[in-house]
């Protein structure tokens, strides 16, 4: 390839998005991103990305961006992600993640981008019959964040049938821990996410950490989830832009986690081993809809893009984000 074509990161003010847009970066691509800073922060872009404050649904600002700067391929990662929300404001998650997504698709085919890659999510799955989770599995999700992913996933799919647009839709499992050289991480107040609140809770930034139940079909009774270092997932990312450019009349539905889960007691052992303090701990009941388990099968990913983890390692994601978290207090 020659020289490399510019990229539309949706979201690259994020969390998941800054990485991606790191990573896009450190490989040698040209990167737009486009956020709206909602949830977002602007000291987290990138150094080298054009950055534009502005929102997915403004299809004049955002076909202006394609043609100005003639992206090849849209990374969308904008939306909300909190699962309770969802349920307590199902019309938000259907406006951000279904509506709005929407309509960045059809201002993508408008101007002829050619390659889209979805942030979407182990959510859509719901509660698995059968553990690990696979592609081929029914997807069921329980809660609006899980369909409003969904959706967007199906209309990926029937636009690529109808336009000459291809995409990868990426299912995420519990992504955490931070960029290895601290150049980005998890930086929203209040995230719900269980290595950044146990991290906060072994810098003093929270009381301590809720185990919500014990009495799940485990080993230990508490639950299981597939912890992915947010630097793979953006390499992840990395590797499908190349697969979809190279095969431009392939599409791709893949999980990104590591095959195997530790348990919440797993989780908070590890960062009292790398914070070398004890975090407080309360036993809470389930909260509804949580799985015992959730484990990504993640063959086909393996066996469709030469993406290889480089930071499977518990005690190494938690390092990271322990950190970040310290580092995090310089950019207020």
């Amino acid at each position: 390839m020659g020289e490399k074509p510019a990229i539309l990161v949706t979201g690259g003010a994020g969390y998941i998005g800054s990485h991606a847009a790191l990573a896009l970066l450190d490989a040698g691509w040209p990167v737009v991103v486009l956020d709206n800073l909602v949830t977002g922060f602007r000291w987290a872009v990138p150094d080298g990305a054009v950055f534009v404050e502005g929102d997915i649904a403004d299809s004049s600002l955002v076909g202006g961006l394609i043609d100005a700067h003639e992206i090849a391929a849209i990374m969308h990662f904008a939306g909300s992600v909190v699962v309770p929300e969802s349920v307590e404001n199902p019309l938000k998650y259907y406006d951000n993640n279904t509506a709005r997504s929407r309509t960045l698709v059809a201002t993508a085919i408008a101007h002829q981008v050619r390659h889209f890659i979805f942030s979407s999510t182990a959510a859509v799955y719901g509660i698995p019959d059968t553990i690990p989770a696979s592609e081929s599995m029914p997807t069921d999700p329980i809660n609006p964040y899980g369909r409003s992913k969904l959706m967007t996933e199906w209309m990926l799919r029937d636009t690529a049938a109808a336009h000459p647009m291809n995409y990868c839709a990426l299912r995420y499992f519990n992504v955490a821990g931070a960029d290895p050289a601290g150049r980005s991480g998890q930086s929203t107040a209040g995230a719900t996410h269980l290595i950044k609140v146990a991290v906060e809770a072994a810098l003093g930034k929270r009381d301590g950490v809720a185990i919500f139940g014990t009495d799940y079909d485990t080993p230990d009774g508490t639950g299981v989830r597939d912890y992915i270092h947010v630097s793979d997932l953006a390499a992840a990312h990395i590797d499908a832009l190349e697969k979809l450019i190279a095969k431009p009349n392939d599409s791709h539905i893949l999980n990104c986690g590591y095959g195997r889960g530790f348990s919440v007691l797993e989780v908070l052992d590890s960062v009292d081993r790398m914070a070398g303090s004890q975090i407080s701990r309360t036993m809470e009941p389930r909260r509804a809809g949580d799985p015992d388990a959730l484990t990504a099968d993640n063959r086909l990913i393996l066996g469709t893009l030469p993406w290889r983890p480089e930071h499977d390692d518990l005690d190494g994601i938690v390092r990271d984000a322990l950190a970040w978290e310290k580092s995090l207090g310089e950019k207020a």
